[in-house]
């Protein structure tokens, strides 16, 4: 297949699954301000779940400025083979990332059945639809693929890209079930299909179950006497944590090279849970140990203990190297999640005192 130039006539085009989600989000601002008209899908709800991308948002009746492109987002889900294949040959896309997931480990134990369909089947229904589309229009899609280091498991510290995986949940058995769907499609029919074996990375868009971000915003609130205590489950369970905004410039790199491939995303060092729920308290002036509380419940099935990503291929081959350290990590963090929460607890002063006065006129009537 041919690179992927596209004509004068229309900036590169990128599809994304789970656009609204935290890599999702980040990743779109990066395409966007390089000039990428980006399509995203998302999925039907009452409510709109769309707040981290909102700032992405452009009127389509007003003319972009600056070399910025555009984005469009398209109902959708991942596990609907029908409406990927329409969407692929409707936005013709140069590059796909494929970010959807059921993304939570603990939950998975619960909703193994629903875990695999997003992850695993998903990912081969997607991979289909851009196979079927690139055969038909003659033109190469590059693919993009999240796995994760989930998938190592129980697999000895530090790991790389020969480190054998041995997952130990639902969610990291449908990682690596479309990994290797990727990298079969990849040697088999010769699709520019990469892989990012991405170790945990975090951001004040991360989601509030999340253990980095339940931290922090249980920081801000305890900074400001809205709670007294975070409930966590394994203090020593040791993770590779960097900055999302970073790690999605690694996967926009992946998709430059001339040969599709696999690499390990990490920054090389390492923290266990308490370690950061100590950096992330001592930021905000608190001592962790007199807030953090345990809770059986939130212990998985099956543990993993100890991650630590090893990414010289990467520094080495797409130039990549995470500038963002986990104590600015954290910092960043702290710092959302107590501005976050001084505006939670103004709006929660204004209802106080709004009950209040109506309190008053009613009791002087």
């Amino acid at each position: 297949m041919p690179n992927p130039v596209p004509s004068p006539a229309r900036p590169r085009r990128a599809l994304i699954t789970g656009i609204t989600g935290q890599d999702g989000s980040y990743l779109a601002e990066l395409l966007i301000g390089k000039g990428y008209d980006v399509h995203g899908i998302v999925r039907r709800a009452s409510n709109f779940n769309t707040h981290r991308i909102d700032h992405l948002y452009h009127d389509p009746h007003e003319p972009l400025a600056g070399g910025r492109g555009r984005m469009t987002l398209h109902h959708g889900d991942v596990t609907d083979a029908n409406i990927l294949e329409r969407l692929v040959r409707a936005i013709d896309p140069d590059e796909v990332y494929n970010l959807a997931a059921q993304s939570h480990v603990r939950v998975s134990f619960e909703m193994p059945i629903h875990t695999y369909e997003s992850v695993a089947i998903g990912t081969c229904k997607l991979l289909e639809a851009i196979r079927d589309h690139q055969q038909v229009g003659g033109r190469q899609v590059r693919f993009y693929q999240a796995s994760s280091s989930e998938m190592y498991g129980a697999s000895p510290a530090p790991q790389n890209e020969a480190t054998p995986f041995r997952p130990r949940s639902p969610y990291a058995i449908g990682k690596l079930a479309a990994h290797w769907a990727t990298v079969n499609v990849r040697e088999a029919y010769g699709l520019h299909a990469s892989c990012g074996i991405l170790f945990n990375h975090e951001s004040p868009r991360r989601g509030e179950t999340f253990v980095t971000r339940k931290i922090t915003r249980a920081v801000g609130r305890i900074r400001l006497g809205m709670q007294d205590c975070v409930y966590l489950g394994n203090l020593d369970a040791r993770r590779d944590w960097g900055f999302a905004g970073d790690y999605v410039e690694a996967m926009w790199l992946m998709l430059q090279q001339e040969r599709a491939d696999d690499y390990v995303i990490a920054t090389g060092r390492q923290l266990s849970v308490r370690e950061f729920a100590e950096l992330a308290f001592s930021l905000a002036g608190l001592n962790a140990a007199d807030h953090i509380r345990h809770d059986a419940r939130y212990l998985r099935p099956a543990e993993v203990h100890d991650l630590l990503g090893d990414a010289s291929k990467a520094r080495s081959v797409l130039g990549w190297n995470p500038p963002t350290t986990v104590e600015q990590l954290a910092r960043m963090m702290v710092d959302h999640d107590i501005e976050m929460a001084q505006r939670e607890r103004t709006l929660r002063d204004a209802g106080h005192k709004l009950i209040e006065r109506r309190s008053g006129a009613s009791g002087g009537a």
